[in-house]
């Protein structure tokens, strides 16, 4: 590792030299002076910080494809199943906003290691259950670990790389994280009918132990800062209470009904939890979250686009594999191997979206993005009884895979422009939140909507896969039309260029020329 960083370091000095000697020369090609990402440094902390989402991401589909064989080992019911999955994602999304906070507050690369740390360990715990309370058990204690590492990486990252930079690296982050659930399904099968289902959890391990290995060798130390007149312990409490309780009722509202006492009880307490969140950080000198980052311009509209546009898209990939499985009887291999080319679609979605940023600004890529990812799960929802994979899936699954890609690419860049450094953990923990938000929330409804069809056509005796397509139809009809209102609400955001962050010295408001509405010539 010391001869990497050696070889780092040279590389950055040799590079730096050249894009001096080219400049001077004119040269147009040269990478810009002082460019971090062009040095060998950078390339790895891009690869380090990529490796922490693609470990989160990947973790909450990777146990789709093994939960029949979960099932059937550990003995779970089929309404205790879905806690394998919810655990994860219930503390996830539930202490994310602490988790953002506290790596401003106590230094993002300690947060980093102690999430990767929990998490690691977590997955351990996962592997090695041998009842349902275990395993259940360490899924919660996992989420909790990814709420620390993701906000933390993600914040490392937008404070880290600069002017292009950071254009790149947004969109390689962003391709990262869009192929990780393809890829968590295809490494679900794989791992699951050849190795058994305690290796989609142990395959974290060697995962962790390069992360922790990177995040001491190659990243700063950073020890937070302090929080004058003490730390915000109620607001902590109300949002992580608020969150919790909502993604815990989403994810039981199929089980429950929505018109039961307890969804609809616990819906209303997690919005009094979170009233009284907001009115006790507007009382606070010091919060635990500062509204005032919310008058950030882009910053609301991206992560409202991001909460509907993953309700289709989480949802798609949810009715899609069990249409695969359930239907058309594909093993849980050939229905992960399935998806590849759905990561083709995404890296291309966001490597095109990293080039067109500085020209266009982000509103037209998230438009075209979540248009074009709606025209393919659209396509989708006309899927047939006896469809076959390459007639009726691989081409809607390619668009909409590019799709996802430009639209993700697109939303990671604009929530991140003009956050002041010393909030940048808070704004990456709010777009990763609005994530996690908007597939519990399209699980949760798209489901009831899916079985409500399901139930009508088996009443009216129409044969079971019949009566499984048309609910799967259904569905995914609805997933579009989230992906055309994402895209209206996106084409009333601000259009940004995802220019560097603010300094601290600017705190909650962007310099005016960092956002403004980009220019077009009409030629």
């Amino acid at each position: 590792m010391t001869d990497a960083m050696n070889e780092a370091m040279t590389d950055a000095t040799t590079d730096a030299t050249t894009a001096s000697t080219a400049a001077s020369a004119g040269a147009s090609t040269a990478p810009p002076p002082g460019s971090f990402l062009a040095t060998g440094r950078g390339k790895i902390t891009l690869a380090l910080l990529c490796a922490v989402t693609f470990l989160d991401v990947m973790d909450g589909a990777i146990v789709n494809v093994a939960l029949p064989t979960i099932r059937t080992h550990l003995g779970f019911s089929v309404q205790n199943l879905q806690w394998v999955v919810s655990g994860y994602l219930i503390t996830y999304g539930g202490f994310l906003l602490l988790g953002g906070r506290a790596a401003d507050l106590l230094g993002r690369r300690r947060l980093l290691v102690a999430g990767t740390v929990l998490f690691a360990a977590s997955s351990l715990a996962c592997g090695l259950a041998g009842s349902q309370g275990l395993l259940v058990g360490a899924r919660l204690s996992q989420g909790l670990g990814a709420a620390m590492m993701s906000p933390a990486a993600l914040s490392i990252l937008t404070t880290t790389f600069q002017d292009s930079d950071r254009h790149k690296a947004l969109g390689v982050w962003a391709g990262i994280s869009g192929m990780a659930s393809a890829a968590g399904l295809l490494f679900g099968g794989l791992l699951t009918q050849d190795f058994g289902w305690q290796w989609v959890f142990l395959v974290n391990l060697p995962l962790c132990a390069l992360v922790l290995a990177g995040a001491f060798r190659i990243l700063k130390a950073d020890h937070g800062r302090s929080a004058p007149g003490g730390f915000d312990a109620v607001g902590a409490v109300l949002v992580t209470a608020g969150m919790l309780l909502l993604i815990f009722t989403l994810v039981n509202a199929p089980d429950q009904g929505w018109g039961a006492g307890r969804t609809i009880g616990g819906l209303a307490a997690s919005a009094v939890l979170m009233v009284a969140f907001v009115l006790n950080e507007q009382r606070r000198a010091r919060p635990l979250v500062p509204l005032s980052i919310f008058r950030i311009r882009g910053l609301a509209a991206a992560d409202a686009t991001q909460v509907i546009a993953w309700a289709g898209f989480y949802s798609m990939f949810f009715f899609v594999t069990l249409y695969m499985q359930n239907v058309l009887g594909y093993s849980q291999l050939e229905a992960g191997l399935s998806y590849v080319p759905v990561s083709v679609g995404i890296g291309f979605g966001s490597t095109v979206a990293t080039k067109m940023f500085v020209r266009t600004g982000t509103r037209p890529i998230i438009v075209s993005g979540a248009l074009l990812a709606a025209g393919g799960i659209f396509w989708l929802s006309r899927i047939p009884v006896d469809g076959t994979y390459l007639g009726n899936l691989v081409t809607p699954l390619v668009i909409m895979g590019t799709g996802l890609g430009l639209l993700y690419a697109g939303v990671q860049t604009a929530a991140n422009a003009g956050v002041p450094e010393d909030q940048a953990g808070l704004a990456a923990a709010l777009i990763t939140a609005s994530f996690q938000l908007g597939s519990a929330l399209g699980l949760a409804v798209f489901s009831g909507i899916a079985t409500s069809r399901t139930s009508h056509l088996l009443a009216a005796h129409a044969p079971l896969p019949e009566a499984l397509t048309g609910g799967f139809q259904r569905a995914l009809l609805v997933s579009a039309l989230c992906l055309v209102a994402a895209g209206a609400i996106a084409l009333r955001a601000p259009n940004t260029r995802g220019l560097p962050a603010a300094t601290p010295d600017t705190p909650g408001t962007p310099e005016p020329h960092r956002n403004e509405e980009p220019s077009y010539d009409p030629a």
